[in-house]
């Protein structure tokens, strides 16, 4: 066979991923999204992929070709028709196609777009959300539909109009809200709210159907889930739309009009303070609502519950009868889906480095059970009637396939192999697992991957990688991660990550160790995982170099601020001072939750826990990254790093991405994720490297 080749950053554009997951009702066929990388357009495809599993092998092809976006589909209860949000005009709109194929149709004309639909229990109605402004509110109310354009001119004069106005909006920008941006922009005056459309019979013609409205007010709503009964849906609603939406919501239930009926009635609440309950979900049978809930006080690390409360009755009665189906197990869980026969509630919860699926019974007669192990993270899964289980998951050696278990404990099977051709021409490197004692005795779990053509006697340079959050948690089968990774080490580097006391998937208590101290004990962890990577010695510690983001940006410049052991270091994205940050940040709560306080009434504490303050002690030769339109760790936190260091005369470089928000290492444009990946391995070169190194002394003795 001939050699394989090392993995390279370019090698972004050739993977593809699969994500949702969605078995039809009857089992016989699987919907689920390939992601692909389009190089020349600088941008990602999502189609919609069907595979049929009710003959002797799966058969697997593309069934949406829509020219963007395809995303989200959902199955009628029947199984004949597939809705999906699709942008193949201005805005991204629910589409409706039929399984035997054809043309998809738009169901939703919204004049801001119209995104998660949710087909009611009949399978004639759907729900979806779309955002809108009082303004717009209020026309819809008062029934001001805006006639069709006569000609493309109209329609154009009309389109370019819109755009002015919106843009008048926004000159001055009025700003009532906190926060008032989010992800890579800021927020205008529309809230996004519950509509439910008639689906058109087959053959159906005549006008489109009308949305109605069922949800008022300057509120967001979502997480939607039908009643057995179709009469009503459950949703999450932001409890304060004005201060940090993103942290607290309730459940409420809201009456639905019959098919063709008018008129909105008053929403129910029924959850009250106390708790923040997220993504509620009704059992099949109508008897219960299942929900995700956490402290809506205290720090941010306490682990989510799984809450079942009694679907009828009032709130102070649902609420005083809401039970924790898995309170023995002490991990956050995400993905809530009802088994068909209400039996049990599925799950995903992240454990040691790894996310499997669960489920509980709603009796609590047993413990809860993991149905989907093994080395790897699951991304996302569904269950159909009978039983049977769809999920994607990645592992550490392949970054994503979409897999089926059979119920009644059938033998598992790998449905997608897209990366075959790819993952047989490059060499990946081996994951290790290094679990070690912190100084206090706290067992910390990391991992080692070995440079890609390491040979026995020889020493290597070692990269060592931290995860943001900081309440998040990092494995070897992290698919964010997988390529920078496998990069890192195909370039020559040794590649080191764990993860320290604040992370999920080892326990509240662990993960709520940083309550109040976000820096020396977890810097600790680190480097004392460090040293037993070094302790195998194979490690060349003149040639270290160090990376994070988000958090872990704050802990790169905290610990090159603190220990001087590393060659170099590449901070991404990172929150640099808690007194600028909670002013500028779109979350923050966060300072307010993790350190008791609001900033400006702790002052000495907030600066003495900022990697800021430490400036001065800084020597590590240090790139910043960060992206100019990142609003969870705005721009001038990397500036204010970058100002002191330059003023110091100290070796650093800011390196700035446009266009970008906070997620651009996983989610960004394409070209600028390669950029990023060839540019963090160049500066660590310039400082690992035999020639990099004797330029760099020299540097350093003529700022002496």
């Amino acid at each position: 066979m001939p050699a394989k080749r090392r993995l390279t950053a370019e090698d972004l554009y050739t993977l593809q991923l699969v994500e949702d997951p969605q078995l039809s009702p009857d089992g016989r066929r699987l919907a689920f999204v390939k992601v692909t990388h389009d190089k020349l357009g600088n941008q990602y495809r999502r189609h919609i992929w069907l595979t049929t599993l009710d003959g002797p092998a799966p058969r697997t092809r593309q069934f949406t070709f829509g020219p963007k976006s395809d995303t989200g589909p959902r199955w009628s209860p029947d199984g004949q028709t597939l809705a999906f949000v699709s942008a193949r005009g201005e805005r991204a709109q629910v589409h409706l196609i039929d399984l035997a194929g054809g043309e998809a149709r738009p169901l939703t004309a919204m004049l801001n777009g119209a995104a998660n639909p949710v087909w009611s229990p009949d399978g004639r109605r759907l729900a979806f959300v779309a955002p809108v402004s009082a303004e717009e509110r209020q026309r819809e109310d008062d029934g001001q539909d805006e006639p069709p354009p006569v000609d493309s001119l109209e329609a154009r004069h009309r389109k370019e109009a819109a755009e002015h106005q919106e843009k008048l909006k926004a000159d001055p920008r009025v700003i009532t809200r906190l926060p008032y941006r989010t992800g890579a922009e800021y927020m205008d005056d529309r809230f996004t709210h519950l509509y439910v459309i008639d689906v058109p019979l087959a053959g159906a013609e005549g006008p489109a159907p009308k949305p109605r409205r069922l949800t008022e007010g300057d509120l967001n709503f979502s997480d939607m889930s039908w009643t057995a009964d179709g009469r009503a849906l459950i949703s999450s609603q932001s409890l304060e739309p004005d201060y940090d939406p993103f942290f607290m919501s309730g459940v409420v239930r809201i009456p639905v009009p019959a098919r063709g009926g008018q008129g909105r009635r008053r929403l129910e609440r029924l959850t009250g303070a106390g708790n923040e309950y997220f993504a509620p979900a009704v059992s099949p049978d109508g008897k219960w609502i299942a929900a995700l809930r956490r402290p809506e006080a205290g720090p941010l690390g306490h682990v989510s519950q799984l809450a079942l409360l009694p679907a009828t009755g009032r709130r102070q009665a649902a609420e005083r009868a809401a039970r924790d189906l898995a309170a023995g197990l002490d991990r956050s869980l995400e993905s809530l889906v009802w088994a068909p026969d209400s039996r049990h509630v599925y799950f995903q919860a992240s454990d040691e480095g790894e996310v499997g699926v669960y489920r509980a019974n709603v009796e609590g007669a047993a413990e809860v059970e993991r149905v989907v192990s093994g080395n790897r993270m699951v991304t996302g899964f569904s269950v159909d009637q009978a039983g049977h289980l769809a999920f994607t998951a990645a592992t550490p050696t392949r970054p994503s396939d979409l897999y089926y278990v059979g119920a009644g404990g059938q033998a598992e099977r790998q449905i997608t192999d897209f990366n075959r051709k790819f993952l047989a021409e490059v060499e990946v490197a081996r994951t290790e697992e290094v679990c070690y004692q912190a100084p206090d005795g706290r067992t910390i779990q990391g991992w080692l991957l070995k440079p890609v053509g390491f040979k026995a006697g020889q020493k290597a340079p070692l990269a060592v990688h931290m995860h943001g959050g900081p309440h998040l948690m990092w494995g070897p089968s992290t698919p964010g991660m997988w390529l920078e990774w496998q990069h890192h080490a195909a370039r020559g580097y040794a590649v080191f990550f764990c993860n320290p006391r604040g992370a999920t998937g080892y326990g509240d208590e662990f993960a709520n160790a940083i309550h109040n101290d976000w820096g020396d004990h977890v810097m600790a962890d680190i480097l004392t995982g460090v040293d037993q990577v070094v302790g195998r010695g194979f490690i060349d510690t003149r040639r270290m170099v160090l990376t994070g983001g988000s958090y872990a940006g704050y802990m790169t410049a905290w610990i090159v601020a603190h220990d001087h052991r590393f060659a170099c270091a590449w901070t991404q994205r990172g929150l640099y001072s808690l007194l600028s940050f909670f002013g500028t940040t779109d979350i923050p709560q966060l300072i307010e939750r993790e350190f008791d306080m609001l900033p400006f009434d702790d002052i000495e504490k907030s600066w003495r826990q900022s990697p800021l303050a430490y400036v001065r002690s800084i020597q590590t030769p240090l790139a910043i990254e960060h992206q100019d339109q990142d609003y969870r760790c705005p721009v001038s936190e990397a500036e204010q790093l970058y100002a002191a260091l330059k003023r110091l005369k100290r070796t650093v470089v800011m390196v700035r991405y446009p266009r970008e928000g906070h997620e651009m290492s996983r989610g960004g444009e394409p070209r600028h994720r390669v950029d990023r990946l060839n540019r963090m391995v160049e500066w660590f070169d310039r400082y690992t490297r035999k020639k990099g190194r004797e330029k760099s002394a020299r540097a350093a003795s003529r700022m002496q």
